[in-house]
Protein backbone atom coordinates (compact mmCIF):
# COMPACT_ATOMS: atom_id res chain seq x y z
CA UNK A 1 0.00 0.00 0.00
CA UNK A 2 1.33 2.83 -1.11
CA UNK A 3 0.00 6.54 1.24
CA UNK A 4 -0.72 9.84 -0.83
CA UNK A 5 -1.50 12.70 0.63
CA UNK A 6 -4.29 15.04 -1.30
CA UNK A 7 -5.38 18.38 -0.55
CA UNK A 8 -9.45 18.71 -1.00
CA UNK A 9 -9.87 22.43 -1.67
CA UNK A 10 -11.65 23.79 -4.79
CA UNK A 11 -7.55 24.57 -6.18
CA UNK A 12 -6.96 20.86 -6.44
CA UNK A 13 -9.81 19.86 -8.56
CA UNK A 14 -8.75 19.74 -11.78
CA UNK A 15 -6.64 17.36 -11.02
CA UNK A 16 -8.29 15.55 -8.18
CA UNK A 17 -11.31 15.22 -9.63
CA UNK A 18 -10.48 13.24 -12.55
CA UNK A 19 -8.16 11.19 -10.13
CA UNK A 20 -11.27 9.77 -8.38
CA UNK A 21 -13.09 9.28 -11.80
CA UNK A 22 -10.65 7.46 -13.83
CA UNK A 23 -8.24 5.90 -10.93
CA UNK A 24 -8.59 2.75 -10.12
CA UNK A 25 -5.54 1.51 -7.50
CA UNK A 26 -6.57 -0.16 -4.18
CA UNK A 27 -2.66 -0.25 -3.50
CA UNK A 28 -2.98 3.56 -4.26
CA UNK A 29 -3.98 4.84 -1.27
CA UNK A 30 -5.48 8.42 -0.79
CA UNK A 31 -5.34 10.55 2.70
CA UNK A 32 -7.34 13.56 2.48
CA UNK A 33 -6.32 16.38 4.42
CA UNK A 34 -5.43 20.31 4.64
CA UNK A 35 -1.57 21.52 3.98
CA UNK A 36 -0.44 21.72 7.36
CA UNK A 37 -1.51 18.14 8.12
CA UNK A 38 -0.30 16.72 4.82
CA UNK A 39 3.08 18.39 5.51
CA UNK A 40 3.10 16.78 9.42
CA UNK A 41 2.36 13.17 8.12
CA UNK A 42 5.28 13.30 5.23
CA UNK A 43 7.51 14.47 7.32
CA UNK A 44 6.97 11.76 10.09
CA UNK A 45 6.60 8.61 7.34
CA UNK A 46 2.92 8.55 7.89
CA UNK A 47 2.96 9.29 3.91
CA UNK A 48 5.42 8.42 1.00
CA UNK A 49 3.95 11.39 -1.05
CA UNK A 50 2.11 14.18 -1.24
CA UNK A 51 1.07 17.31 -2.44
CA UNK A 52 2.58 19.67 0.49
CA UNK A 53 3.31 22.99 0.93
CA UNK A 54 6.17 24.15 -0.56
CA UNK A 55 7.97 25.88 2.45
CA UNK A 56 8.03 21.99 4.16
CA UNK A 57 9.97 21.19 1.61
CA UNK A 58 12.18 24.16 2.16
CA UNK A 59 12.48 23.42 5.98
CA UNK A 60 13.49 19.88 5.78
CA UNK A 61 15.10 19.68 1.69
CA UNK A 62 16.82 16.23 3.11
CA UNK A 63 13.94 14.19 3.38
CA UNK A 64 12.14 15.08 0.10
CA UNK A 65 12.27 15.03 -3.81
CA UNK A 66 9.90 17.44 -6.01
CA UNK A 67 7.87 15.76 -9.07
CA UNK A 68 8.37 17.26 -11.66
CA UNK A 69 5.72 19.53 -13.83
CA UNK A 70 3.37 20.06 -10.91
CA UNK A 71 1.88 22.90 -8.31
CA UNK A 72 -0.45 24.77 -7.33
CA UNK A 73 0.95 28.79 -8.73
CA UNK A 74 0.02 31.86 -10.33
CA UNK A 75 1.59 34.57 -12.10
CA UNK A 76 0.07 36.87 -10.54
CA UNK A 77 -3.82 37.10 -8.83
CA UNK A 78 -3.80 33.14 -7.38
CA UNK A 79 -7.59 34.11 -6.00
CA UNK A 80 -7.90 32.35 -2.90
CA UNK A 81 -4.21 33.44 -0.53
CA UNK A 82 -5.95 36.96 0.91
CA UNK A 83 -4.91 39.35 3.15
CA UNK A 84 -7.86 40.28 4.39
CA UNK A 85 -7.70 43.88 6.77
CA UNK A 86 -9.16 46.86 8.44
CA UNK A 87 -6.36 48.81 7.47
CA UNK A 88 -3.54 49.23 4.44
CA UNK A 89 -0.16 46.88 4.51
CA UNK A 90 1.71 49.69 5.80
CA UNK A 91 -0.16 50.47 8.97
CA UNK A 92 -0.53 47.02 10.22
CA UNK A 93 2.56 47.59 12.59
CA UNK A 94 2.03 46.29 16.06
CA UNK A 95 -1.38 45.39 14.74
CA UNK A 96 -3.45 41.87 15.40
CA UNK A 97 -2.65 39.31 12.51
CA UNK A 98 -4.55 35.66 12.49
CA UNK A 99 -2.84 33.30 10.82
CA UNK A 100 -3.90 30.30 9.00
CA UNK A 101 -3.04 27.37 10.62
CA UNK A 102 -3.91 25.58 7.69
CA UNK A 103 -0.55 26.45 5.50
CA UNK A 104 2.87 27.03 6.39
CA UNK A 105 3.82 28.61 2.68
CA UNK A 106 1.25 31.32 3.25
CA UNK A 107 1.78 31.98 6.44
CA UNK A 108 5.92 32.88 5.26
CA UNK A 109 4.86 34.40 2.55
CA UNK A 110 2.58 36.91 4.04
CA UNK A 111 5.37 38.02 6.43
CA UNK A 112 8.08 38.25 3.96
CA UNK A 113 5.70 40.75 2.50
CA UNK A 114 4.88 42.76 5.44
CA UNK A 115 8.49 42.67 7.39
CA UNK A 116 10.24 42.72 3.75
CA UNK A 117 8.36 45.15 1.56
CA UNK A 118 6.23 47.04 3.82
CA UNK A 119 8.30 46.89 6.43
CA UNK A 120 5.95 46.31 9.36
CA UNK A 121 5.69 43.48 12.15
CA UNK A 122 2.15 42.81 13.22
CA UNK A 123 1.61 41.10 16.33
CA UNK A 124 0.61 37.69 14.86
CA UNK A 125 -1.24 35.15 16.27
CA UNK A 126 -2.07 31.18 14.73
CA UNK A 127 -5.57 29.96 14.48
CA UNK A 128 -8.29 27.95 12.61
CA UNK A 129 -9.82 30.78 10.20
CA UNK A 130 -14.05 30.18 10.25
CA UNK A 131 -15.82 32.94 8.27
CA UNK A 132 -18.56 33.38 9.90
CA UNK A 133 -17.15 34.02 13.50
CA UNK A 134 -15.70 37.45 11.89
CA UNK A 135 -19.38 38.76 10.94
CA UNK A 136 -20.08 37.80 14.31
CA UNK A 137 -17.46 39.64 16.45
CA UNK A 138 -18.05 42.50 13.65
CA UNK A 139 -21.70 42.61 15.56
CA UNK A 140 -20.46 42.39 19.02
CA UNK A 141 -17.32 45.12 18.59
CA UNK A 142 -14.78 42.60 19.08
CA UNK A 143 -12.65 43.03 16.11
CA UNK A 144 -9.48 41.78 14.40
CA UNK A 145 -7.49 44.24 12.47
CA UNK A 146 -6.21 41.38 9.88
CA UNK A 147 -6.51 37.57 8.53
CA UNK A 148 -4.72 35.67 6.45
CA UNK A 149 -7.12 33.46 4.73
CA UNK A 150 -6.28 30.50 2.40
CA UNK A 151 -8.38 27.84 0.14
CA UNK A 152 -11.97 27.65 0.46
CA UNK A 153 -12.13 29.98 3.40
CA UNK A 154 -10.74 32.76 1.68
CA UNK A 155 -13.42 32.26 -0.89
CA UNK A 156 -16.19 31.99 1.45
CA UNK A 157 -14.75 35.36 3.37
CA UNK A 158 -13.82 37.48 0.37
CA UNK A 159 -17.91 36.75 -0.58
CA UNK A 160 -18.32 37.72 2.83
CA UNK A 161 -17.58 41.32 2.74
CA UNK A 162 -16.43 41.49 6.39
CA UNK A 163 -12.84 43.17 5.82
CA UNK A 164 -12.81 46.70 3.94
CA UNK A 165 -9.74 45.65 2.27
CA UNK A 166 -8.14 42.79 0.57
CA UNK A 167 -4.99 41.91 -0.82
CA UNK A 168 -4.09 38.83 -2.91
CA UNK A 169 -0.52 37.75 -1.86
CA UNK A 170 0.20 36.01 -5.33
CA UNK A 171 -0.60 39.83 -6.57
CA UNK A 172 1.73 41.36 -4.25
CA UNK A 173 4.74 39.05 -4.65
CA UNK A 174 4.47 39.21 -8.75
CA UNK A 175 4.36 42.91 -8.59
CA UNK A 176 7.52 43.25 -6.14
CA UNK A 177 9.33 40.28 -7.64
CA UNK A 178 8.20 39.79 -11.29
CA UNK A 179 8.02 35.97 -10.50
CA UNK A 180 5.20 33.31 -9.98
CA UNK A 181 4.36 31.98 -6.95
CA UNK A 182 4.71 28.69 -6.08
CA UNK A 183 2.29 27.31 -3.53
CA UNK A 184 2.36 24.10 -3.37
CA UNK A 185 4.42 20.86 -4.71
CA UNK A 186 4.35 17.21 -5.20
CA UNK A 187 6.79 15.60 -3.08
CA UNK A 188 8.04 12.27 -2.42
CA UNK A 189 9.88 10.97 0.33
CA UNK A 190 13.29 10.77 -0.73
CA UNK A 191 13.86 6.78 1.08
CA UNK A 192 10.73 5.82 -0.15
CA UNK A 193 11.54 7.15 -3.73
CA UNK A 194 15.11 4.93 -3.45
CA UNK A 195 13.57 1.34 -2.92
CA UNK A 196 10.19 2.22 -5.01
CA UNK A 197 11.47 3.96 -8.27
CA UNK A 198 8.83 2.61 -10.32
CA UNK A 199 6.32 2.91 -8.39
CA UNK A 200 6.83 6.62 -7.97
CA UNK A 201 7.20 7.32 -11.60
CA UNK A 202 3.81 5.40 -12.23
CA UNK A 203 2.29 7.70 -9.63
CA UNK A 204 3.86 10.85 -11.06
CA UNK A 205 3.02 9.92 -14.90
CA UNK A 206 -0.59 9.31 -13.69
CA UNK A 207 -0.78 12.63 -11.75
CA UNK A 208 0.35 14.46 -14.79
CA UNK A 209 -2.06 12.79 -16.85
CA UNK A 210 -5.32 13.72 -14.14
CA UNK A 211 -3.80 17.14 -14.45
CA UNK A 212 -3.64 17.85 -18.32
CA UNK A 213 -7.07 15.97 -18.04
CA UNK A 214 -8.77 17.75 -15.74
CA UNK A 215 -7.84 21.21 -16.95
CA UNK A 216 -9.52 20.39 -20.39
CA UNK A 217 -12.83 19.87 -19.10
CA UNK A 218 -12.50 22.63 -16.29
CA UNK A 219 -16.29 23.83 -17.44
CA UNK A 220 -17.46 20.04 -15.59
CA UNK A 221 -15.37 19.60 -13.28
CA UNK A 222 -16.57 23.60 -12.09
CA UNK A 223 -20.42 22.67 -12.19
CA UNK A 224 -19.38 19.69 -9.83
CA UNK A 225 -17.30 21.41 -7.30
CA UNK A 226 -18.87 24.91 -7.18
CA UNK A 227 -21.62 24.36 -5.12
CA UNK A 228 -18.99 22.85 -2.25
CA UNK A 229 -18.10 26.64 -1.54
CA UNK A 230 -20.46 27.61 -2.36
CA UNK A 231 -20.06 29.56 -5.74
CA UNK A 232 -21.13 30.17 -8.51
CA UNK A 233 -20.25 28.04 -12.01
CA UNK A 234 -18.66 31.07 -13.66
CA UNK A 235 -16.60 32.42 -10.61
CA UNK A 236 -14.99 28.81 -10.30
CA UNK A 237 -13.61 28.55 -13.65
CA UNK A 238 -12.39 32.09 -13.79
CA UNK A 239 -11.12 31.35 -10.51
CA UNK A 240 -9.31 27.85 -11.46
CA UNK A 241 -8.34 29.55 -14.73
CA UNK A 242 -6.52 31.96 -13.42
CA UNK A 243 -4.49 29.64 -11.58
CA UNK A 244 -0.97 27.19 -13.10
CA UNK A 245 -0.60 23.96 -12.07
CA UNK A 246 2.35 22.81 -13.86
CA UNK A 247 6.43 23.56 -12.63
CA UNK A 248 7.65 25.34 -15.25
CA UNK A 249 11.17 27.59 -15.40
CA UNK A 250 9.54 30.51 -14.72
CA UNK A 251 7.96 28.64 -11.65
CA UNK A 252 11.06 26.83 -10.43
CA UNK A 253 12.47 31.06 -10.76
CA UNK A 254 9.94 32.12 -8.51
CA UNK A 255 10.40 29.24 -6.04
CA UNK A 256 13.81 29.37 -6.17
CA UNK A 257 13.56 33.05 -4.77
CA UNK A 258 11.25 32.44 -1.95
CA UNK A 259 13.56 29.64 -0.82
CA UNK A 260 16.26 32.10 -0.97
CA UNK A 261 14.40 34.69 1.21
CA UNK A 262 13.41 31.74 4.01
CA UNK A 263 17.24 30.69 3.68
CA UNK A 264 17.58 34.61 4.60
CA UNK A 265 15.56 34.63 7.49
CA UNK A 266 16.52 31.77 9.33
CA UNK A 267 13.36 29.51 8.39
CA UNK A 268 15.02 27.17 6.22
CA UNK A 269 18.47 25.43 5.57
CA UNK A 270 20.74 26.37 3.08
CA UNK A 271 20.66 22.77 1.52
CA UNK A 272 16.98 24.06 0.42
CA UNK A 273 18.88 25.36 -2.67
CA UNK A 274 19.72 23.78 -5.53
CA UNK A 275 16.18 22.14 -5.85
CA UNK A 276 16.43 18.08 -6.04
CA UNK A 277 13.62 17.52 -8.90
CA UNK A 278 12.67 14.18 -10.44
CA UNK A 279 12.56 14.03 -14.18
CA UNK A 280 11.81 11.78 -16.50
CA UNK A 281 7.62 11.42 -16.85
Amino acid sequence: MINIGMVNFINTAPLYEVWKREVDRPDWHIVEAPPTTLNKMLSQGELDLGFISCQEYAARPNLYRILSGLSISANGPVGSVFLFSRFAPADLDSRSLLLSSLSQTSVSLVKIILEEYYQVRPLYQSGPVVPESFAQDQQQGRQIDAVLAIGDNALRLKHQGSFPYCYDLGEIWQHHTGLPFVFALWAVREDFFRTNNQQVLDIHRMLLYCSKTGLKDLSAICRTVAPRVPMDEDACYQYLQGMDFDLGSDKIAGLEKFFYYLIQRGEAPAQALPLKIIEGC
